[in-house]
């Protein structure tokens, strides 16, 4: 073999090596940040790793010439340099909230939980007849602002005679950060009940929507809390409780996700930084509360464009391509820790059921045809809610049922009228508790 064969051989071998010594000295470091919960930004992890690096490369380095035992602290310093990327903020570590809406005063309340929650109001906006019960909006998310799509539905109620309100639940949009703690679906209730009592305007009705469907379902359960609600709608609820949680079934039809174009605009799981920590918070590997990055940093440096086909999968497949803006870049906040931390205490909470069945609130299901919800999620809260008294299946709809295509909000707001007001539903009463079993197998 050639000389200048038998040094490219020598050459792509020691290439090799080093390449394998840094892939191992950052696995290592992902396994420390994983092992120590992210403590000190991932300082702890970085500083270990680097140092047995060091001890690693001295020992290799030990017979060699002097210039040549620094070659093999070369994926060392690599390395080190690599991981130091995830241990650098690159957002406000101080909470950043969404700038005021244009349309809508924001108001702060503090609830008797201790919470401090953003409030938008709409008053009754036409000439005609007012509905004398607050209606009040509950969002899903988790610890999501709401979106500016959700907002203009709610100016249409306010439009039809109702007195609408809606509240970002705590940590959400513009509302106060909780210590990480204290997210959990029990205090989610709890700040209802409080919203409620603050309002100080008698019994209200409630829309509750995906995990705000899920937080209304276990508010009925608990007869101080159902005491303040006149009407309960519960649209695309999310699971109520840790029994259901673990189920896994069939869901709607077809959703647009893997079909709609990608999600345009920044991404924080660019940033070497947020993508370990939202990707191993993701995976269970850390902790909501990580020593990582602090929560309010996490809300800061998370975009509408990290949900990627979430939203794609709150749509039916022949809206792929027609996916309105939910909201806008000023507009926009969710909690990823927060999130994942109520989503936690809500599996492992005992089951419900048996506090549901004992339910007297008049309440209201609401199914889309394009669900992206598990359907046993949903009719579990139909089989043992004896007070649903209807329950509308919505076609053409995907889980974000009034989205502004076609007249979505119309034909939502209208099966949520007619419950409010006791009058005939606009759609059958699909499905009956008889019909769930053939509902849950169908993709119906």
């Amino acid at each position: 073999m050639p000389t200048s064969a038998i040094r490219l051989v020598r050459f792509t071998g020691r290439l090799l090596l080093a390449l394998a010594a840094v892939t191992m000295l950052v696995v290592v470091f992902l396994a420390l940040i994983a092992l120590t919960d992210g403590a000190g930004s991932g300082l702890a992890a970085w500083l270990t790793t680097l140092g047995a690096g060091a001890v690693l490369a001295m020992w290799l380095g030990r017979r060699r010439t002097w210039p040549a035992r620094l070659v093999p602290f070369l994926p060392v310093v690599v390395a080190a340099a690599l991981t130091a990327s995830v241990c650098i903020p690159t957002v406000p570590t101080a909470r950043r909230y969404p700038l005021a809406l244009p349309f809508v005063a924001t108001q702060h309340w503090s609830l008797a939980t201790g919470s401090r929650v953003a409030v938008y109001h709409y008053p009754p906006a036409n000439p005609g007849p007012r509905h004398p019960i607050p209606f009040v909006y509950l969002n899903g998310g988790p610890v999501r602002g709401i979106s500016v799509l959700d907002h203009r539905f709610l100016q249409l109620l306010a439009r039809q005679g109702y007195d609408v309100y809606a509240y970002e639940q705590a940590g959400g949009g513009r509302s106060d950060l909780l210590p990480m703690g204290q997210y959990t679906i029990s205090r989610s209730v709890r700040d209802l009940a409080a919203f409620a009592d603050r309002l100080n305007k008698g019994k209200v009705d409630i829309l509750g929507f995906s995990s705000g469907g899920a937080v209304l379902t276990r508010a009925l359960t608990d007869p101080s809390v159902a005491a303040r609600l006149h009407r309960a709608i519960i649209a695309e609820p999310g699971p109520m409780d840790g029994p259901t949680a673990h189920i896994t079934g069939r869901k709607g039809r077809k959703s647009a996700r893997g079909l709609a174009p990608a999600m345009t605009g920044p991404r924080s799981t660019h940033v070497p930084r947020y993508a370990v920590a939202f990707g191993l918070m993701g995976l269970g590997l850390l902790t909501p509360d990580t020593g990582l990055i602090g929560q309010a940093e996490g809300d800061n440096a998370f975009t509408a464009a990290d949900l990627g086909s979430d939203t794609a999968s709150a749509y039916c497949a022949r809206d792929a391509h027609r996916i309105p803006a939910e909201d806008t870049a000023r507009n926009f906040s969710f909690s990823p820790a927060a999130s994942l931390r109520i989503q936690q205490t809500v599996k492992d909470s005992p089951s419900i059921a048996s506090k549901l069945r004992r339910s007297r609130t008049p309440a209201m299901l609401m199914i889309a045809e394009c669900s992206s919800q598990v359907r046993q999620w949903e009719t579990t809260v139909l089989a043992n809610d004896p007070a649903i008294q209807r329950t509308q299946y919505l076609p053409g709809v995907g889980h974000h049922m009034w989205n502004g295509l076609d007249d979505n909000n119309d034909r939502a707001a209208a099966v949520i009228t007619a419950f409010l007001q006791d009058k005939p539903a606009p759609l059958p009463n699909y499905p009956t508790r008889d019909e769930i079993p053939a509902f849950s197998r169908d993709r119906k």
